[in-house]
């Protein structure tokens, strides 16, 4: 980015902004798992918004869907009045996601970001169960407004509230103390009535923690966490936002464990087209809101529950795109033995959500930046951004996922070799 170029943002844009600093570059267009410059320059992104990409960019089924509705003179915004647009989802959401999952699940509409999704999930737990405190876990990340930042880990990231953030009580997640039962302090404090624990409204987990370095949970350990929190009348939610919608494989995270959360937030990739969206689904018996209790002006984004789903029916109604996610996250990893390799470093991760750990934190960021110079979009994570974090569309071909890889192994070949 030239001097010329850059002058705008830098004269007029906040010093929040925080991902043009390690791309700089001015992106133009945008198509499947490529967005290109103004200058013409292609980048493969396995980055995908966040997750918020996971049919690609300008997926070309959705944005036929959208276009036909716009140009029709659909509902744009519509609060939660009810309209053609929420029913179709609504029904697909019911016929695909969750009736053969066997949930008995109520769709609440909130806000339409997964800090949002959060927001009400906390609420409605702390209303349900008459009880303030809530247990989250070590390196996780939930959201940047208060209540979703509270039950987020980052030291950096909570000094930015400015309050203190009260009512939580972070736990260690699964394997966090390196081996043993992490979940023994946790049943303990909960059992010991002079631990000084109060017993909490809920407890909050990612079964994949993105942002807290790609730290991924076993399932039994879920299983356990679940068996926990039911045995002591403990609501679970799942916050799914970024590990939803296939990330890992199945459409739910939480799938592969087994379990049945009480509350689960989705956003990000739920409204397929990278829209804004957001769902809370909770169990029946916890439907409890008052009308409006919970809402938002733009908690009706009727166009992203369009391109939402068409999403759902074009993949998900057979299981061709999650064996095609665990297919290639198989090849992610054994692509990635081949930096394993290298002394102090390592990689984990599940289906198309993959991390390269680094013993020297400040190689990851080297590797973020050589590769972006070489045509490929990677971030970091982890409390101290000591992991390169892959997150590429679940729709990335073979081919592309490959050139992508070797990208990412020359990179790394080029900081640590």
């Amino acid at each position: 980015m030239t001097v010329a170029e850059s002058t705008i943002f830098e004269a007029l844009e906040s010093n929040v902004r925080g991902y043009c600093r390690s791309w700089p570059t001015v992106f133009d267009t945008a198509s499947g798992v490529w967005l290109r410059d103004e200058h013409g320059r292609d980048y493969l992104d396995f980055f995908a918004g966040a997750g918020a990409l996971n049919y690609g960019h300008n997926n070309p089924v959705l944005k036929r869907a959208l276009i036909d509705y716009l140009a029709g003179d659909g509902i744009t915004h519509g609060l939660d009045m009810s309209t053609v647009a929420k029913r179709r989802l609504l029904e697909t959401l019911r016929d695909i996601v969750l009736a053969p999952r066997g949930l008995d699940y109520k769709v609440q509409f909130p806000g339409p970001t997964g800090a949002n999704a959060v927001e009400a999930a906390l609420k409605l737990a702390r209303k349900v169960t008459g009880r303030q405190a809530v247990l989250n876990f070590t390196n996780a990340f939930h959201g940047m407004s208060l209540g979703a930042l509270s039950v987020t880990g980052n030291a950096a990231k909570r000094a930015g509230a400015g309050v203190p953030l009260v009512h939580v009580t972070p736990m260690p997640y699964d394997g966090y103390l390196g081996a043993g039962d992490e979940l023994h302090w946790m049943r303990r404090a909960l059992d010991d009535p002079s631990s000084g624990l109060d017993k909490p409204a809920a407890v909050i987990v990612e079964t994949v923690q993105g942002e807290g370095g790609v730290n991924v949970a076993r399932a039994q350990w879920l299983r356990d966490l679940a068996e926990l929190c039911r045995a002591r009348g403990i609501l679970l939610i799942v916050d799914d936002v970024q590990m939803g919608c296939g990330r890992t494989g199945p459409f739910f995270s939480f799938e592969s464990a087994g379990i049945t959360p009480d509350i689960v937030t989705l956003s990000k990739s739920i409204g397929g087209y990278g829209l804004p969206m957001a769902l809370v689904l909770f169990k029946s018996e916890l439907d409890q809101w008052a009308p409006g209790e919970h809402n938002g002006t733009f908690r009706g984004n009727n166009p992203a529950f369009v391109t939402a789903e068409v999403a759902l029916r074009h993949y998900w109604s057979d299981g061709a795109l999650e064996r095609a996610t665990l297919a290639k996250g198989e090849r992610i990893e054994q692509a990635l033995a081949r930096v394993a390799a290298y002394p102090g470093v390592s990689t984990r991760g599940r289906g198309l959500v993959h991390g390269i750990v680094f013993e020297d934190p400040s190689l990851a960021g080297k590797v973020c930046q050589v590769a972006f110079d070489r045509g490929l979009l990677v971030e970091t994570s982890g409390s101290v951004d000591e992991v390169v974090k892959l997150l590429p569309p679940l729709t990335i071909g073979d081919d592309e996922l490959d050139r992508g890889l070797d990208l990412l192994i020359a990179a790394v070949q080029t900081v640590c070799g």
